[in-house]
């Protein structure tokens, strides 16, 4: 089984005709991932025995035109808790962690019947833009081995990029599905906070975190929206508002449709092959019958800040049950219950985490909260306000995902701000609750370029529909990383 020569339709297509069988297909994938993954370091945990079983149940049951995804496998960023199955968020301090439920998420994939064939790899609770601050791995790019796959979702990005499989499940708090999307050449979408339940999530940011789908392709993203999107009585932060088929309106027309180009998001700091290749999508965007214009984003600039300081706030908030008491890793030869917390923390986070938690108790603190808090949430309204005068005349934004292609590993992990400014474009999208796709849109150098298509809330139709006539006219989807060889 080739997955860079199909899709999810044509292994529906195939399981439906008994071309193949469910149990054929995921040995198969097993054997793809054993063989590709030594080099790309993807998976953090593999599901042979129960994913097989599951496999054989669907046989069993048989599948029927309306089950598009039964039988077909499917990689779980290692942040989603997973029933019976180890979920580390790649951290140490939950190196042992076996979930006793599942999240919501995960059921919706189970009622689509397909494979979980293993936890995928990350930057440690998802705090990171290169999965170089994982406690157990550096994943690498499927394009260049020696580059970063992004993150915080390295691990599915370079998983679906160098065709171990077709589809994963990522999160986005600031950028961490789009911008490994754009390094790895696939399509990565984040959709409106609210349109996916967080329940069974391992919370980072929780007024950010969004889970969202990474795929090979425009309609394969919209297959795995469509199947994990809805209102969940666990999470009230869900919207009950019904879910559409997001790939009912995927014609490839576009005419007529108003779209807008952020100055600030062309400025200074992007590259000069990713500005050309934006350019390049502009004019690809006007020839299918789109206007395209210039518009502005004035308080975006100040995102990164702004992000920073509510996400690690909320991070400092969300990670003080980590406390070596009631679950997870717990520091030997403790002395008292201070010497439990201190060591367990100590000894069980990683640098990065340790720092952002410390940044965020310090922005919550009595003395300091008016100054950075409270002042980051009054900006974050300012950029909320950015975006609806936009999307007053605008039916999307386009700009560049990220401001240049992956970057090598350790080329700037000891760089916290530089590492902190590659979400320049990502962050405004996730501080206003906006559905954000990126997908790709040329390259350089061998190295794919992405392409980010922001809609207003609840907009991923429109996104899908504008995401999909670009592919079908540039077939950049359709370039593969040779694994281990020069592209």
């Amino acid at each position: 089984m080739d997955y860079f020569k199909n899709d999810l339709s044509s292994l529906h297509a195939g399981l439906l005709n008994k071309d193949f069988s469910a149990q054929e297909l995921t040995a198969e994938t097993f054997e793809q991932i054993k063989a590709r993954d030594q080099k790309i370091e993807s998976f953090l945990t593999l599901n042979e025995q129960q994913a097989l079983a599951a496999a054989k149940k669907v046989d069993e049951k048989g599948i029927t035109d309306a089950d598009k995804l039964a039988g077909i496998p499917v990689g779980i960023k290692d942040n989603i808790v997973t029933k019976g199955l180890k979920t580390t968020a790649a951290s140490k301090i939950l190196g042992n962690f076996k979930p006793i439920y599942d999240a919501t998420v995960m059921e919706k994939l189970h009622a689509a019947k397909m494979i979980n064939v293993g936890k995928l790899n990350l930057d440690e609770f998802a705090m990171g833009g290169s999965t170089e601050n994982s406690a157990y791995k550096i994943t690498k790019n499927a394009w260049n081995q020696t580059k970063v796959p992004g993150g915080s979702s390295g691990g599915p990005a370079a998983a679906v990029a160098s065709g171990q499989l077709l589809a994963a499940l990522g999160t986005d708090t600031g950028g961490s599905i789009r911008q490994p999307a754009a390094f790895n050449g696939i399509v990565g979408v984040k959709p409106t906070y609210g349109r996916v339940s967080r329940y069974g999530v391992i919370a980072f940011g929780s007024s950010l975190d969004q889970v969202g789908p990474m795929t090979r392709s425009v309609k394969d993203n919209a297959l795995m929206l469509s199947a994990i999107a809805g209102h969940d009585k666990h999470d009230f932060t869900t919207s009950e508002r019904e879910v559409p088929d997001f790939t009912a309106k995927l014609d490839g027309d576009i005419k007529g449709m108003r779209i807008g180009v952020p100055k600030e998001f062309m400025d200074q700091g992007v590259a000069d092959d990713v500005r050309e290749a934006i350019k390049n999508a502009i004019k690809t965007y006007e020839k299918l019958g789109a206007t395209v214009e210039e518009v502005s984003l004035p308080y975006s600039k100040y995102g990164v800040p702004v992000y920073y300081i509510i996400a690690s706030s909320e991070a400092s908030s969300n990670l003080q049950r980590y406390d070596g008491i009631r679950y997870g890793f717990r520091a030997d030869d403790v002395k008292n219950l201070e010497d439990v917390y201190v060591r367990s923390r100590s000894e069980g986070f990683g640098d990065e985490v340790k720092r952002r938690i410390m940044l965020g108790t310090f922005s919550l603190s009595a003395g300091t909260y008016d100054a950075y808090f409270k002042k980051a949430a009054q900006v974050r309204t300012l950029i909320c306000q950015d975006f609806s005068n936009v999307f007053e005349n605008y039916d999307l934004i386009l700009a560049p995902t990220t401001t240049s292609t992956a970057f090598g590993i350790g080329e700037e992990i000891n760089d916290p701000v530089t590492m902190y400014m590659n979400d320049i474009l990502t962050i405004p999208v996730n501080l206003a609750g906006l559905p954000g796709m990126s997908l790709p849109a040329g390259f350089s150098n061998g190295l794919p370029i992405g392409m980010q298509l922001i809609a207003p809330q609840f907009g991923e139709e429109t996104m899908y529909r504008a995401g999909y006539a670009f592919e079908q006219a540039t077939d950049f989807y359709k370039e593969v990383p040779t694994i281990g060889g020069e592209n």
